[in-house]
């Protein structure tokens, strides 16, 4: 069972999604919280598997709680689940360390999906937001700072292996290990030891931070 906080202000959308949740198979709701200052208080008391967070909330945004409760609940995942699709917002998001990042506009399947996958470890980015990561590294701003960071080292100064890359590219499309071995025909275990091997070089805690890692510096 997966036991769910829901950080949420909006008090009819925070009704919506608890049904939602209540419905849902393998999802137990444990407790809401109206604005980041309670969503902490209530990670502490009951450290939940996942937590569903808002970032528009008051006292404190969901940018700033995930970050807190990151510090002591840095096994909970993090699932942003937002209206706002700002560049900016998105990659704060991350470097908080949030697992995922799913727009409030995704269907009750996908969140429900969304938040399996990230209790599993497996990071979860809305396509929309994919779109808007790939967008930015388009931009010349985007592209200057990662031509001038080619510049100054290799772009695999993280000393990853070839097989690595080639894992790498599967976390980026949001493969679980028992799927990056069926497709590189591996065991799971390698597959698995791979994973934790890129992590560690690329000084990442998710694989959503390394998702983003890779996309914002040109590794896959």
């Amino acid at each position: 069972m997966i036991n769910v906080l829901l950080v949420e202000d909006h008090e009819l959308y925070r009704m919506g999604l608890s049904m939602l949740l209540s419905k849902a198979d393998e999802i137990c709701l444990v407790a809401e919280a109206a604005d980041g200052l309670e969503g902490i208080k209530k990670a502490r008391e009951f450290a939940p598997n996942v937590i569903l967070m808002d970032i528009g909330l008051p006292n404190m945004d969901g940018i700033e709680a995930t970050q807190r409760i990151k510090d002591f609940l840095p096994e909970t995942k993090i699932l942003i689940f937002t209206s706002r699709d700002s560049e900016h917002d998105i990659f704060e998001s991350f470097k908080a360390g949030a697992d995922g990042y799913i727009m409030k506009g995704a269907s009750p399947e996908q969140t429900i999906s969304a938040i399996k996958a990230v209790n599993e470890g497996v990071g979860w980015i809305d396509p929309a937001i994919a779109k808007i990561v790939f967008s930015s590294l388009n931009k010349p701003s985007a592209m200057l700072a990662v031509s001038d960071t080619l510049s100054n080292k290799d772009k695999n100064c993280y000393g990853l292996t070839d097989r690595e890359l080639d894992v790498l590219s599967l976390i980026v499309e949001g493969l679980s290990n028992p799927e990056i071995a069926d497709k590189l025909v591996i065991t799971r275990s390698t597959a698995k030891a791979h994973v934790h091997s890129i992590l560690q070089k690329l000084c990442a805690s998710t694989r959503t931070e390394a998702t983003v890692k890779a996309l914002k510096e040109g590794l896959v």
